[in-house]
């Protein structure tokens, strides 16, 4: 296992480079970081501009700009953004823990919700309650985030207020404008309804991956014969049954929370929350390439080591399964 792990390591580090020099040209081509500084500074001097082109490792040739700014990058010698010359890592760090903690929140209701609704529905296979789940999945899938948030807000802010004098739930932000220090209670009530757009599609998504899997896995000779042992239908279920039918389903969970570093663009752009959504549709819009490159590698490398894990996780959900 160990010799696997370092073996998958070893391999993430070409791949990173690889997939961080195809971004580089990307937003070279793209966005054109000079003309970018240019339009946001126009009274910036030649000296100013050459010396963003090459902190940023901004060189025609693009090979050699890219070790630039993996040079730079590595070494920590971030250059700060085009708009106000401010500090790439604290806004990065403040978005990626703002997203972190909306991410997580889902993934935890999301997942624990949809597993339990996709075992309830695969132990009766066309019963109501199996038909009222797969509808109800289907339902969520169906619905686009930016519809259920805006019906979320509209019920708990404009008619919540309307009915009885105050919004239940807060619409935008972390917290009220002008709040300092950490306050718990007020950051959950603040991150109530975007957990919940979130969670929907998650929820629908994971108790259909749940239902198909535990199916399969019901109707297996080795489960036929655990019963023919006399072992309870309840530890079937929970030590055979469940351990394998989680198999694909940590697949899609691991690539899952792999992608929500991200950023959840379109919740966080309707809620006004401050994350790694809202990070990049700002710092694109800019034209902002000291922001844009540090969210780049964040989302790569939390994709290879997501990957990572879940390899891991074969080998512990089943025994028969080799890393080595």
């Amino acid at each position: 296992m160990f010799r696997y792990i370092l073996r998958r390591l070893a391999w993430a580090i070409p791949t990173l480079l690889i997939v961080t020099f195809l971004v580089y040209l990307a937003l070279r081509i793209g966005t054109d970081p000079v003309a970018s500084y240019k339009r946001v500074n126009p009274r910036a001097t030649r000296a100013k501009v050459q010396q963003y082109i090459d902190v940023n490792g901004l060189d025609p040739n693009f090979v050699k700009g890219y070790l630039t700014w993996l040079r730079n990058f590595v070494t920590g010698d971030w250059a700060p953004s085009i708009k106000g010359r401010r500090e790439v890592w604290p806004a990065l760090k403040d978005a990626m823990a703002n997203t972190l903690r909306l991410g997580t929140a889902a993934t935890v209701v999301g997942i624990f919700f949809g597993l339990i609704a996709g075992v309830f529905a695969a132990l009766r296979p066309g019963g109501k309650r199996d038909v009222f789940i797969n509808t109800s999945a289907f339902v969520g899938i169906s619905i686009p985030p930016f519809i259920s948030a805006i019906l979320l807000q509209l019920l708990f802010a404009v008619y919540w207020q309307r009915w009885f004098g105050e919004s239940l739930f807060p619409t935008s932000g972390v917290y009220p404008p002008g709040h300092s220090g950490f306050d718990l209670p007020l950051m959950i009530r603040y991150m109530v309804l975007p957990t919940i757009v979130v969670a929907i599609q998650i929820i629908a998504t994971y108790s259909r991956y749940m239902r198909s899997s535990l199916l399969d896995v019901l109707n297996s000779d080795y489960m036929r014969t655990a019963r023919s042992k006399g072992i309870s239908e309840r530890r079937v279920l929970v030590k055979h049954g469940m351990r394998n039918a989680l198999i694909p389903v940590v697949t899609i969970a691991a690539l899952d929370v792999g992608s929500i570093v991200g950023g959840l663009i379109i919740t966080e752009n309707i809620f006004s929350y401050p994350g790694m959504g809202l990070y990049f549709l700002k710092s694109f819009g800019e034209g902002d390439f000291p922001l844009l490159m540090p969210w780049m590698v964040v989302i790569v490398a939390s994709v290879l080591l997501f990957n990572l894990i879940a390899d891991i996780s074969y080998a512990w959900l089943d025994p028969r399964i080799r890393l080595e």
